[in-house]
């Protein structure tokens, strides 16, 4: 069982990736935790590989892991199986995304333990490194993406499960059994 969870900023992919990761009892691994340092400052990529492989080596018998980071991809897709795939639609995505930065910037949450990192109105709504910017920017752009990543003959070895809303999302995670093994997850 090693799957990762991937979508636009905003699709919900964190929740759903915790969640699956209780159902099926294994270790949930968050990639923005992994990246992101303290004074909103990223991990080099170098550094950033080693430790995804390093927490990818520390659950061999399967994980979920949540994130996309492209760039990670020859690190974090040559042990995945399962590719899940949020692919809601623009409306929905950009509404969760707002949604978040609002309730992010009201309770000042810490986002990544020991980071000290917080969203503030003025990040979030005013500023070039805004995630509701970055989930306009991308949401195209990761759909077409994944559609190709799909056909390509290189990631053959990925089960791609392709969910296109909420309530489907709910069904395909409510239809799996704890522990299931991953060649049962198919779409």
């Amino acid at each position: 069982m090693k799957i990762n969870v991937v979508g636009t900023s905003g699709s919900g992919k964190s929740t759903f990736a915790r969640q699956l990761a209780a159902r099926l009892n294994v270790p949930y691994i968050e990639l923005d935790t992994l990246y992101w340092q303290p004074h909103w400052q990223g991990t080099p990529d170098a550094r950033f590989f080693e430790k995804i492989a390093a927490a990818l080596a520390a659950c061999p018998d399967g994980w979920v892991l949540d994130g996309n980071y492209n760039r990670s991809r020859p690190v974090k897709w040559r042990e995945v199986d399962t590719l899940v795939w949020l692919d809601y639609g623009f409306t929905r995505t950009l509404y969760q995304a707002v949604k978040r930065a609002v309730q992010r910037a009201v309770t000042q949450q810490e986002l990544w333990p020991g980071t000290g990192n917080r969203e503030s109105f003025r990040q979030s709504f005013f500023s070039r490194e805004s995630i509701i910017w970055w989930t306009l920017k991308t949401w195209r752009s990761n759909r077409a993406r994944y559609l190709a990543d799909m056909a390509n003959p290189a990631y053959s070895h990925i089960a791609f499960v392709h969910l296109r809303s909420p309530s489907q999302a709910r069904a395909w995670l409510q239809s799996l059994t704890p522990g299931v093994a991953c060649s049962t997850l198919k779409e």
